[in-house]
């Protein structure tokens, strides 16, 4: 069976699930339902404010779901320099609209995935760089150096206690689509100057779908949610040299040269996957799913 949607043909929804999903106008938000109408899961968008519980609950008595998703909330526009003059917005979605919904979430009985962020650590003596020594979830927060990261510490150490709740520490995102400039690699590829500095990053073409299987096999609690190991903003332009633009160029420059241009300092970490490789195990390294689901489907030139 075949259902239309907007005018393209996906599967039939299947009556086993019903997704509500908050974060409509967001990237996430709008993969996440591209996803589900590929599968033929039955989904809604959230028409309520997250910081707005009678509007949750409207939703949830509407739309009746299974599972809600979280890709909602506070990054900042063009980026997290906006939250350092703008505390009282952030904390309004970050903290207590993720907050409300969880607490809703959780008198419906009803599992809420949540797309957290991983940009909560730094490197330190106990995780050096490059070392392999990843933060794991249960550790501690580390990272302070922007607003945006404090409140995101603030609300996942709040979320521990919900048992209804599973929280993906999402970092640096990047999906095949190289003209989003949500996209890291649109972004950096566009930086005058960039650091270079290996970090744990999340390819969504890869572990969106995941977080899909994660919500019906009712997983909850932390999730380290990045492919493992790390990759540099160096190595992540050269195969964007190799695979889809020869004549690129770009300069480095120091983490202390970078703070003189940003208002907030940056988080750079790797976090332990093993969690969800254990769960996942076909789950590809970072630099192969890089390959396989960003490079190879943008080649430009012949690589060999």
């Amino acid at each position: 069976m075949v259902a239309t949607v907007n005018g393209s043909s996906h599967p039939a929804a299947t009556e086993e699930y019903k997704f509500l999903i908050y974060g409509k106008t967001g990237w996430i938000g709008g993969l996440l339902g591209k996803l589900c109408a590929d599968q033929g899961i039955s989904y809604e968008y959230g028409a309520g404010r997250l910081e707005n519980r009678a509007q949750l609950q409207e939703d949830i008595a509407r739309v009746k779901p299974t599972h809600v998703f979280n890709a909602a909330g506070v990054t900042g526009r063009p980026n997290v320099d906006w939250c350092e003059s703008h505390k009282v917005e952030t904390i309004r979605a970050n903290v207590i609209g993720t907050l409300t919904l969880a607490d809703v979430c959780k008198q419906h009985n009803l599992l809420l995935v949540n797309y957290a962020t991983g940009c909560i650590f730094e490197y330190d003596d106990a995780h050096p760089l490059g070392t392999g020594i990843g933060f794991k979830e249960e550790d501690t927060p580390n990272f302070h150096g922007s607003y945006y990261s404090k409140t995101k510490a603030m609300v996942e150490e709040l979320l521990k206690e919900f048992d209804n709740v599973c929280t993906l520490r999402v970092r640096m995102p990047i999906t095949g689509d190289l003209t989003t400039p949500r996209n890291f690699i649109t972004k950096i590829t566009r930086y005058e100057k960039v650091v270079n500095i290996p970090n744990s990053m999340t390819i969504l073409d890869e572990l969106l779908p995941i977080s899909i299987e994660m919500a019906k096999r009712n997983l909850h609690g932390i999730w380290n949610f990045t492919n493992p190991g790390v990759v540099s903003h160096n190595e992540i332009l050269e195969m964007y040299k190799k695979y889809v633009d020869p004549s690129f160029t770009y300069k480095n420059f120091t983490l202390e040269e970078q703070a003189k241009v940003i208002v907030a300092a940056r988080s750079n970490n790797e976090l332990d996957a093993s969690k969800l490789h254990n769960e996942f195990p076909e789950m590809l390294s970072i630099k192969d799913s890089l390959i396989k689901y960003v490079f190879e489907p943008n080649k430009k030139v012949n690589t060999f």
